[in-house]
């Protein structure tokens, strides 16, 4: 009985394996970023673009403070307009090069944990606000 059972699990593999094989042919892996919510928003600066590996929590940083000014943006305005989500990363990297730049890598992991952390804070309210105008 006990062979049976496994037989048909089998079978049932075997049965199926075509079907997920079919699927898995049909992705098509895009390096395209489109967005329904403000299709407009700024693109990150070449230099994060390009940052080699190794230092990619550099990028991070400079990604965590943008979110975290610009969540803690619709909280104190009220507004969730496109520009005030997703501004350009000016102010983000200003901030990055003025503080942060010559920072060690672990000080650079803390401070995002801070940002992430203010981010997450303002979240909730942010959110809102942007649902009301549509932009979330």
């Amino acid at each position: 009985m006990r062979q049976a059972q496994h037989l048909a699990l089998a079978a049932l593999a075997l049965s199926l394996t075509p079907t997920f094989a079919v699927a898995e042919r049909n992705l098509v892996p895009t390096l395209d970023r489109s967005f329904d919510v403000c299709p407009d928003r700024p693109a990150e600066p070449v230099w994060m673009q390009e940052i080699p590996l190794r230092q990619a929590y550099q990028r991070v940083l400079v990604q965590d403070i943008y979110r975290a000014q610009n969540l803690e943006r619709i909280v104190e305005t009220g507004s969730c307009d496109c520009e005030t989500r997703f501004p350009s990363w000016d102010a983000a990297e200003a901030v990055f090069r003025e503080k942060y730049a010559s920072n060690e890598r672990w000080e650079m992991l803390q401070s995002s944990d801070a940002y992430n952390r203010r981010a997450n804070a303002a979240r909730t309210a942010a959110k809102a606000i942007c649902d009301a105008a549509g932009n979330w």
